[in-house]
């Protein structure tokens, strides 16, 4: 019998007979793995447990405790839950469930409407599948015979899929489970019983393949975890993040309001909402003059002749607005690129001026489907500390490794945590392949040289350039995007930029793309869910309201509110006749830093008595110390 050589996660070499099954060489190995292994890596491809092998390769085991793991276990519990719904509802026909980020779902066509009281019926279901221990069988079969299969069932979504297929797709990968077959690539955990803790948590519309023109199904969404206690962990998260929903907040806090009146995913900010803006924003223009940084504006709309030119017309027109005037075309602007470029070539330049840094908080306008709008953090219209940076070639790793020290400084200012992610090239770009992979390569060299732990995101940078995506985390460590340096040799080379180098010739500046917080929208609702709005003193919309006892306490209010303002400190007013103890409790409800409680003691000694938003009294002070209190508190941020 035929021996083949398979290297063993522990870099061992075996000599095991053709067509043995990757669990027995595990099994043969190290049987305890089995436990928590999922499924395998071999030759670099991730395959089933029951996979035969049949020539040499080198073998990696793939458990819960990774990525690549968990989404294969909530890929596998996504089968077992559209079993259950078949088993459970008659008349249901399963389309596609995959895993997602936080878990995985499936969308299904049924005459009636799901609801969460069905989710009870689904996950007794679920369970008892999941006792049953059923293995996860995988088949290769021709199309005709798939096809076929399918129809007999009556999924006519699994047909289309199969029929939908390159011509050259011979044949095609069916698991099966407990009687129930689904058409999947995979891989697949061994067996239903290795589940430990899921649960199904949303219903939602969405149409069949993501085009509007199709028929609209029910997504149902679900987690699932190796462990009940990371899934309880995961659904305690999920509870506090409701709590700290910015949409919510926004209106207890009159930060804001979205109004369909006014359009869906356009943003009318309230008094409160635009001076956290506008404190952030005055943030941003000092800490860019500070680096170097000169500001420039353009227009909101270009003639559509330069959005054709960027490539932009091609490429991202599907999420461009476009308007008419005296019979020319002008696309609204969703990047501020070109307008930087405009002014990069209004004159001659010299190697001795780069590099140029042009800075812009520049308001945006992408067409984006009703159905992905969501609060703040997915707008219609939105602004962005948008940035380009031309440089040198051999400038470019010194001004990474700027924008990389201007994140980390904003990140430990607005109090996250963050990671790193390098995303390469997508599927829809422009550029020639060398042009990407010098781009790449000084985004990945800058990474290295400043010892930056980060991933690979493959297939997921800009159209015209490759991108380090920088994910702050929250206070629930959520991930969100937030900076981005972007490098790009193409678009000043559609734009014929250019500079006089030393030698006396005519070179091509490199372009950087980069935004330090991202979208101020977005920015905004991650930092009110991150803070549950209680923010800290210095981005206070409101630091300080005034609390009288009785109205004869007014004129000395008055007198400390005008102080105040005039010291710089954001204060409020509530010289309502109502109770104080009414009065506090509204004002921690707003969470404003703090409460000035003024009666015939703060009156008769000419000071304040602060207290705080978790309670703590601070007892009387000088009006003058609680203003240098509050200026102490402010001064490492502004």
């Amino acid at each position: 019998m035929e021996k083949i050589k398979i290297t063993l996660p522990d870099n061992s070499i075996h000599m095991y007979a053709a067509g043995t099954k990757i669990h027995e060489i595990v099994t043969s190995w190290n049987k305890e793995s089995l436990f928590s292994t999922v499924a395998v890596k071999l030759n670099n491809v991730l395959v089933d447990l029951s996979y035969s092998v049949h020539e040499e390769a080198t073998l990696s085991l793939i458990d819960t405790a990774s990525k690549e793991g968990l989404y294969i276990l909530r890929h596998s519990i996504s089968h077992v839950m559209a079993q259950a719904v078949q088993d459970t509802f008659d008349g249901v026909q399963v389309c596609i469930g995959p895993s997602i980020e936080e878990g995985f779902y499936y969308d299904f066509d049924y005459a009636d409407t799901f609801a969460p009281e069905d989710f009870e019926k689904i996950e007794t279901r679920m369970r008892e599948i999941v006792a049953a221990d059923y293995p996860f069988i995988r088949r290769e079969v021709s199309r005709t015979e798939a096809v076929a299969l399918f129809a007999d069932k009556g999924e006519s979504y699994k047909v289309e899929l199969i029929n939908d297929l390159p011509e050259d797709v011979k044949k095609v990968s069916i698991y099966s489970q407990g009687g129930y077959v689904d058409l999947c690539r995979g891989p697949h955990i061994p067996s239903t019983g290795m589940i430990k803790a899921f649960k199904l948590l949303s219903v939602a519309g969405a149409y069949w393949r993501g085009d509007e023109k199709n028929k609209m199904l029910q997504r149902i969404y679900g987690t699932g975890f190796a462990k009940e206690g990371e899934l309880a962990e995961y659904l305690r998260i999920i509870e506090e993040a409701k709590k700290r929903d910015h949409r919510k907040l926004g209106r207890e806090l009159d930060l804001f309001q979205i109004n369909d009146e006014a359009g869906a995913g356009l943003v009318i900010f309230h008094p409160k909402g635009a001076m956290l803006r506008a404190i952030i924003e005055d943030w941003e223009r000092k800490e860019h003059l500070k680096r170097g940084y000169e500001m420039v504006m353009g227009p909101q709309i270009l003639k559509v002749d330069l959005w054709k030119k960027s490539g932009h017309f091609d490429h991202y027109r599907e999420n461009m607005y476009f308007t008419e005037i005296e019979d020319q075309g002008y696309g609204i602007k969703p990047m501020n690129c070109l307008s930087h470029m405009l002014i990069y070539k209004s004159k001659i330049r010299s190697y001795r001026d780069l590099p140029l840094r042009y800075f812009e908080l520049g308001t945006v306008h992408r067409h984006e489907k009703t159905g992905v709008l969501h609060g703040l953090t997915r707008v219609r219209q939105f602004t962005q500390d948008d940035a380009h940076i031309l440089c040198t070639p051999d400038q470019l790793n010194s001004e990474i490794t700027g924008i990389a020290d201007f994140v980390s400084y904003a990140m430990k200012i607005f109090g996250f945590d963050y990671g790193v992610e390098l995303s390469t090239r997508p599927e829809k770009s422009i550029g020639s392949d060398e042009d990407w992979e010098m781009a790449t390569a000084a985004l990945e060299n800058a990474l290295k040289v400043n010892h930056m732990v980060y991933e690979i995101n493959e297939g997921d940078g800009a159209f015209y350039g490759p991108k380090i995506d920088f994910k702050l985390k929250d206070a629930l460590n959520r991930k969100w995007q937030c900076a981005t340096i972007q490098c790009d040799f193409t678009l000043p080379e559609r734009f014929d930029l250019s500079y006089i180098g030393a030698d006396g010739e005519k070179h091509r500046p490199v372009m950087l793309h980069r935004v330090i917080l991202g979208s101020i929208e977005r920015f905004l609702g991650v930092l009110i869910e991150h803070y549950a709005g209680a923010f800290p003193v210095w981005l206070s919309p409101v630091q300080a309201i005034l609390l009288i006892v009785t109205d004869r306490h007014i004129p000395f209010g008055e007198s400390v509110y005008t102080q105040l303002c005039d010291a710089g400190i954001r204060a409020e007013k509530d010289f309502r006749n109502e109770k104080l103890g009414f009065k506090i409790r509204e004002a921690q409800l707003q969470k404003i830093p703090y409460m000035l409680v003024i009666g015939d003691r703060e009156v008769e000694s000419k000071c304040v008595s602060p207290r705080k938003r978790n309670g703590k009294d601070l007892g009387g002070i000088g009006i003058d110390k609680f203003i240098e209190l509050v200026r102490g508190e402010c001064e490492h941020y502004q």
